[in-house]
């Protein structure tokens, strides 16, 4: 694909199938990746590629902690504490979407409850990457990780890949640097699912949309 085709083709994918991903393609996907620019040239990203029986005791206990109505513990903050308009309404847009493509209904709460607890298995993806940062890092470095993390996505969509990421999987840091030993001084930044489309999966069929150009763009000349 071409690069235009990589972006507009992307998507937040939530069901994978049940098929491996080699690792040496993973290290191709970072390797590729790694180019991303960041401020000074500092790299703050530091990656754990999770799989198999780590990634099943993993997602099981942030599944639990979900479940058993733990607070999200997150180590920054990442929405707003007031929502306004656009955002609120995209925001709601955006569940939406997902809840009328499943066909879960507003009064349905367990059914809502069982949806999100998937974010907490990252899907059922074969692979989930956690991305750590030092600790030391201020907000500029959040900025460097975001290009970094889309440029994993787009090299994992030109191997045939796909990718969600996910905030979620970054509400119980303990839990996660307890299970992959990582110490205090690593902020947990975000997950991602990694697999294969289960292009069936009634889940994957919906897009969301995007605004056009003009709407966000201002020429000054």
């Amino acid at each position: 694909m071409d690069l235009k085709e990589l972006l507009t083709s992307r998507k937040s994918t939530r069901a994978y199938l049940d098929k491996a991903v080699d690792p040496q393609l993973i290290e191709e996907i970072l390797d590729a990746a790694r180019h991303a620019p960041s401020g000074t040239n500092t790299q703050p990203w530091q990656v754990a590629v999770v799989s198999g029986e780590t990634r099943d005791k993993l997602t099981q206990a942030l599944e639990k902690a979900f479940r058993d109505g733990e607070k999200s513990q997150i180590e920054y903050q990442y929405y707003p504490l007031e929502w306004k308009e656009p955002f609120k309404g995209r925001r709601r847009e955006c569940g939406l979407q997902m809840y009328n493509t499943l066909d879960i209904k507003r009064e349905d709460k367990q059914r809502q409850i069982d949806q999100w607890a998937a974010n907490f298995r990252g899907f059922d993806a074969p692979v989930i990457l956690f991305f750590f940062m030092d600790s030391v890092m201020e907000t500029g470095s959040y900025l460097d990780y975001g290009m970094f993390m889309q440029s994993v996505m787009l090299a994992a969509q030109d191997a045939g890949l796909a990718t969600c990421p996910q905030a979620a999987l970054a509400e119980y840091p303990t839990i996660v640097r307890e299970h992959l030993g990582y110490n205090e001084d690593s902020i947990l930044i975000a997950g991602m699912a990694l697999g294969y489309e289960d292009t069936d999966a009634l889940v994957n069929s919906y897009r969301t949309s995007r605004e056009e150009v003009a709407s966000f763009t201002r020429f000054f000349s």
